[in-house]
């Protein structure tokens, strides 16, 4: 199997040059390099032409291109489908907000999951993503659009902590001083609760943002929404989350996609204040994105409304996520699927 030099570490770069009878020093050079999103050793102009000779025989250069853009007219965003080496596709949204610009990226292709409401899904999973193709989602987002991505979440197509050994090295790269250099606390990981990785994703003491993909607050609605419940429970979830707050001091955020007549009653909002509160999570409502393969549609304005009230009174902290790029196909795994019945993706 080829290594990824995109993967590496400065530290590691220097492991493979002295392998390669280089000296150590050129490691930084050519971090440097691939951090600015070069796509050919021969645009490495401080290298020898020797030193770039060895790299391109020893490690292949793979880095994506954008196979579909769209820019939405109503609020800028930009959603790119991007295609990978093998001739798979992953998406990757840039949203503008006052307080700079935030990328969505996948870290799988595919994901097997299975939540009902989420088109990411269809058609299971296909593999995961290498750290550095999770990397170049953002630095080449950046590239493209022109625009400084200052905050990160994974939150596209894809379980984080089901390709949790390549998120964590992403991780790494991403927040190196001499990489991306972007900050543990402008990055927030999404998952639907993997609680077996929560008590290692906290021993790492990231200082990133757990967002749980929560849904519903009962193991009835829960299970229905997302086969991962079953077998772990919400209970067990929100012990987790527990631990997980206690061991970091970063607070949790439940993400809840209102779906009509499915998770969007009274009874769903007094239980979901009451697990807040257990564990001083912060709540974020969702308006339901409709998946055309999906029978699920969003909750009503007067539901909204009201779930909202019922969660304030009970003194939680929530907020409604604003609706971006929704001419755009914005929402995970919709324009893949729709390339894909296209043919024009994997």
């Amino acid at each position: 199997m080829e290594k990824d030099i995109l993967s590496m570490l400065p530290e590691e770069i220097e492991a493979e040059l002295q392998s390669l009878g280089e000296p150590k020093y050129r490691a930084g050079q050519i971090f440097d390099w691939l951090s600015r999103g070069v796509r050919d050793y021969e645009e490495m102009t401080n290298l020898p032409k020797a030193l770039r000779d060895k790299l391109r025989a020893a490690f292949p250069l793979y880095r994506p291109t954008v196979l579909s853009k769209q820019i939405s007219q109503i609020d800028g965003t930009i959603k790119y489908l991007w295609e990978l080496s093998d001739g798979n596709a992953v998406e990757t949204v840039v949203m503008s907000y006052k307080h700079g610009n935030t990328v969505c990226v996948s870290c799988q292709v595919g994901c097997r999951q299975g939540c009902a409401f989420c088109a990411s899904t269809i058609g299971g999973l296909v593999r995961s993503l290498r750290a550095s193709e999770i990397l170049d989602e953002v630095l080449f987002s950046q590239l493209d659009s022109g625009k400084p991505i200052s905050n990160i979440v994974l939150m596209g197509i894809g379980e984080p902590l089901d390709n949790f050994d390549n998120v964590m090295r992403f991780l790494e790269l991403v927040n190196h001083s001499k990489g991306m250099n972007i900050g543990m606390r402008h990055i927030s990981l999404s998952t639907c609760g993997l609680i077996e990785r929560f008590d290692e994703l906290a021993a790492r003491d990231l200082q990133l943002t757990l967002s749980v993909s929560l849904h519903a607050p009962d193991d009835e609605t829960r299970s229905r929404l997302m086969p991962a419940n079953r077998g772990r429970g919400v209970d067990a979830l929100m012990e987790a989350c527990a631990r997980y707050y206690k061991k970091t001091g970063r607070r949790i955020s439940f993400e809840y996609a209102m779906i009509d007549g499915v998770n969007d009653t009274e009874r769903h909002a007094r239980l979901l204040a009451k697990r807040a509160k257990a564990v001083a999570a912060h709540v974020n409502l969702i308006p339901l994105n409709h998946v055309e393969e999906r029978e699920f549609r969003p909750t009503t304005a007067g539901h909204m409304k009201a779930f909202i009230k019922i969660l304030e009174d009970e003194g939680v902290n929530v907020t409604v996520r604003r609706r971006l790029g929704s001419d755009v196909d914005a929402s995970c795994g919709q324009l893949r699927r729709k390339m894909q019945k296209t043919g024009t993706a994997s």
